[in-house]
């Protein structure tokens, strides 16, 4: 077995092992059964310490490549040549565990109040507008009705967001740009792209559901990081770089999701740092970017891409029918990532990225944002006042007494679409969702914004929804079940 390291490389040595390791197995120049120089006896040889060996050959057993044999050492696992090892399954129960309450919401839509859900109401929306531009583009671009699209995406809209992007610092060119169908497709892409099974990833706790699903289903091992009102718990994070080696570490920057809070500048900077020190890619979801009116701090605008990508999208706010999202990174990866989604999807919707750039260029988004942002705002305002009222607890309040410091420094404490609360002295939100039922509201347990479902008492609410009856007597009947 002839590697090659380069101790120079951005690469760690122990990716260096892992990946030279399984090349020289699928190779067929090793047997099952063949054993490895020892872990003393390999870093000898190739001039380096023993820790990277010892991490190699450990992810290398738990992918089924070695076996470890007590007092005798490692050896060449007897499935790896059948093309077992490292590959990974795709546990389809554990997939339909992880999509089941977002395929109950999308299939229950109307029956009743989906009041945790993630949409915008259909009339908050520009239908109008969005009608105009169909019809501009079915009239002047007809061919986009029918055919292919590119791998990277519509060349006009991608300028467009180029421009969007300059306002939150973000310096990036086209080629940086790729456009996506949805932020969804985006993640899912970032993650054949960086992934592997049996690779580690940092996620916030709580945090995306469908993230936590399309992870598992690539074989990763998550680590949940506690979110605070100000971002992603230092503290929590140091601990857990102490005892893992992360690949990734999935964030959601401004108006998180569920909670709604926003990454402030110290912890911003910090979460850079630590990138840097321990060598992980930051993945900077900022899917509600927009709902923002006075932008503040963004991770790929502090780091210029060296240890960030970033993803965004227009779904959540334009057109949840358009599916439109978009990755900014350094051109290297945004060119593989095309080359995988040639092979996974060929091109995405033509029409629908001209739709989406026909909005942008006639300025028929920008004022529809306006509008929006001001809706938001005040049902945000309305939601924690009726909850507060109710006797609720909503995610951060310990902190309020920091907001007027909170805006000095430049960034909104919370926001969105959403509020995280919680009933006093309910401890398992469950209770609060079969609470709901019976008068029409629907609500998912705060379990499933968890990365391995642990119980919680907090849920997700749509503040667009928290004027509907239903909801107000939901908050009602809840609040008693805390006595």
């Amino acid at each position: 077995m002839k590697l090659q390291l380069d101790r120079a490389s951005d690469v760690p040595l122990t990716e260096q092992i892992v990946t030279g390791v399984q090349t020289w197995i699928r190779s067929r120049a090793a047997h099952p059964g063949s054993r490895l120089p020892s872990i003393r006896q390999f870093a000898a040889d190739y001039a380096i310490s023993r820790f990277p060996v010892i991490e190699a050959y450990d992810r290398l057993v738990s992918l089924g490549y070695l076996d470890s044999r007590h007092g005798s050492g490692f050896y060449v696992s007897e499935h790896a040549r059948a093309g077992l090892a490292g590959m990974g399954t795709c546990d389809l129960s554990n997939a339909a565990d992880e999509s089941g309450h977002l395929l109950s919401q999308l299939e229950r839509e109307g029956e009743l109040l989906q009041l945790d859900s993630g949409s915008i109401p259909q009339a908050w929306r520009d239908i109008d507008a969005l009608g105009q531009a169909i019809r501009h583009v079915s009239r002047s671009d007809p061919a986009s009705l029918v055919d292919y699209g590119t791998p990277t995406g519509d060349a006009t809209l991608r300028e467009h967001l180029r421009n969007r992007l300059a306002p939150l610092g973000i310096v990036a060119e086209t080629p940086q740009i790729l456009i996506t169908e949805g932020a969804s497709e985006g993640l899912d892409l970032l993650m054949r792209y960086m992934l592997k099974p049996g690779d580690t990833v940092f996620v916030e706790d709580p945090g995306y559901y469908n993230l936590y699903g399309l992870l598992k289903l690539h074989g990763v091992r998550l680590v949940g990081i506690r979110r605070t009102a100000s971002g992603p718990d230092l503290d929590h994070l140091h601990a857990m770089l102490a005892e893992h080696r992360p690949r990734a570490f999935f964030v959601n920057t401004v108006f998180h999701n569920p909670t709604g809070s926003t990454i402030s500048p110290p912890v911003a900077f910090r979460l850079l740092q630590l990138a840097r020190e321990h060598r992980f890619t930051i993945v900077e979801d900022d899917i509600y970017a927009d709902f923002q009116a006075d932008p503040t701090d963004r991770l790929a605008a502090l780091d210029q891409f060296e240890h960030v990508v970033y993803v965004g999208g227009l779904s959540k706010t334009l057109s949840s029918a358009l599916r439109v999202g978009y990755v900014v990174a350094n051109p290297a990866i945004v060119r593989d990532l095309a080359a995988i989604k040639a092979l996974t999807s060929i091109s995405g919707s033509r029409f629908s990225q001209a739709v989406a750039a026909t909005l942008l260029e006639r300025g028929a988004y920008r004022k529809y944002l306006e509008r929006l942002r001001r809706r938001i705002a005040e049902a945000q305002g309305s939601a924690t006042r009726t909850l507060e009222a109710h006797g609720w607890e909503l995610f951060g309040s310990a902190a309020a007494s920091t907001a007027a410091a909170s805006a000095a420094r430049g960034y909104a404490q919370t926001g969105g679409k959403f509020v995280w609360a919680r009933v006093p002295h309910v401890e398992d939100s469950t209770r609060l969702a079969a609470c709901g039922e019976p008068l029409g509201v629907a609500v998912s347990p705060g379990s499933h914004f968890r990365p391995q479902g642990e119980s919680s008492p907090w849920i997700r609410i749509n503040v667009a929804l928290t004027l509907d009856p239903r909801a107000q007597a939901f908050f009602a009947a809840a609040a008693r079940l805390g006595g």
